[in-house]
């Protein structure tokens, strides 16, 4: 079986609304308003261009402060400083180099791959950063190839580009409508929650 991560929210912390009440503490007092600020930065077409690479890491600085009317200067350490925010989620790093162990044995895995909405800018941060990201066979960064989940083109493309039968995927994902559009080209997918669920819905798949 060939196993599929996600990234963020699943090998690597992702909690924007911490930040938006870091950063903005004069606009966003509650969890509740940060939610409702990181939809609107996050959610927005905006932020999925500079997700799928079409859109430059200044423009949509640029575009967001004068969107939502936030200051200029404390947006653009936001959004530069997000690399440093993606912390590795150890339980997470920790399955991911038991799969990789066992792979190398031939013991259930065929291969490790992701498939990330993930700006180029950051993708690059986190290569240079995690030497766990080695047991990986391969992958796809959206923002390298102009697509993002859920788009059926990114998954085509992954499977495309690893003679990978669609069978033959489990593809895990913190979002359901992710998991959704894998299941429907026939990959097998786990709605991440945590590192012990996903052991424990993950293994009996290998057996």
């Amino acid at each position: 079986m060939n196993i599929v991560f996600d990234f963020g929210a699943v090998l690597f912390t992702w909690q924007p609304g911490k930040l938006l009440l870091q950063t903005f503490p004069e606009r966003v007092a509650t969890p509740q308003e940060a939610a409702k600020l990181s939809h609107q930065m996050f959610g927005h077409p905006d932020w999925h261009d500079f997700d799928r690479g079409v859109l430059e890491m200044d423009a949509v600085i640029a575009r967001t402060a004068g969107r939502l009317d936030l200051p200029f200067a404390a947006m653009g350490d936001l959004v530069r400083g997000i690399g440093e925010h993606l912390i590795p989620i150890h339980e997470t790093v920790a399955l991911l180099q038991l799969l990789h162990a066992r792979r190398q044995a031939g013991a259930g895995v065929a291969g490790l791959y992701y498939l990330s909405n993930m700006p180029g800018p950051y993708a690059r941060f986190l290569e240079g950063q995690h030497s766990f990201l080695q047991c990986f066979d391969g992958g796809v960064f959206s923002g390298d190839v102009h697509r993002i989940k859920p788009e059926p083109e990114i998954y085509a493309l992954l499977e495309s580009r690893y003679a990978l039968q669609p069978d033959q995927i489990v593809f895990i994902d913190d979002l359901k409508h992710n998991v959704e559009a894998a299941t429907e080209r026939g990959w097998q997918g786990i709605q991440f929650e945590s590192a012990a669920q996903l052991q424990a819905q993950l293994l009996p798949l290998l057996a």
